[in-house]
């Protein structure tokens, strides 16, 4: 079977989303990581399925990718990585509690956390982001299809202005990466890094 076209179509999908994100978005987002990175405050991340493993990966490269090449080091938390927390909560009190009950109590002035859900509408991440705003941290939501509750909560929205999972998928990726791209540039003066084998 050819399947060409739909390559194409997928592909050209994906680089329509890409062409008409709000950079000005992206920008203020970048600035309150960079405030919560140089206040030393935690930036607590998640979602749920493929949002969960995307949640994982920005730890992953802000903690990690970026943190091995500066003195002062990122702070992510993903609250998806304690599988058995999150089963505990699940199992006791309730899913759509594995979110907000890791939050509570722990949330601290210039905490920030970004919430990722491509509908926009998952119970656990609205939850835990209605704690946040209550507590007075800045939300940033990360969204696809139409944005949903997130999308109108978030003090800066990221959204995907498309009415497909994996394009919205893939364009939390993009964020994901950009910034870190960007961030190795301006904290470690690095255009890539690439390890030596």
């Amino acid at each position: 079977m050819d399947y060409r076209n739909m390559i194409t179509d997928y592909m050209e999908l994906e680089m329509e989303v890409l062409k008409n994100l709000d950079i000005n978005a992206i920008n203020e987002a970048m600035n309150l990581m960079m405030q919560a990175y140089e206040g030393k405050k935690k930036i607590y991340i998640f979602g749920n399925g493929g949002s969960s493993a995307t949640a994982s990966h920005y730890q992953n490269d802000f903690n990690k990718g970026i943190s091995e090449y500066v003195d002062k080091k990122f702070n992510f938390i993903c609250l998806n990585d304690n599988v058995p927390t999150i089963m505990a909560i699940a199992n006791d009190i309730g899913f759509e509690e594995v979110f907000r009950f890791q939050l509570r109590g722990k949330l601290e002035e210039g905490d920030i956390v970004i919430a990722i859900s491509g509908s926009g509408n998952s119970k656990n991440v609205i939850y835990a982001v209605e704690y946040a705003k209550e507590q007075g941290n800045k939300v940033i939501g990360m969204t696809g299809y139409e944005g949903g509750k997130l999308r109108e909560l978030a003090d800066i929205s990221l959204h995907a202005d498309v009415m497909s999972m994996q394009v919205t998928e893939d364009i939390h990726m993009i964020f994901d990466h950009m910034i870190m791209s960007i961030f190795y540039k301006t904290l470690c003066g690095k255009e890539h890094l690439k390890k030596e084998r």
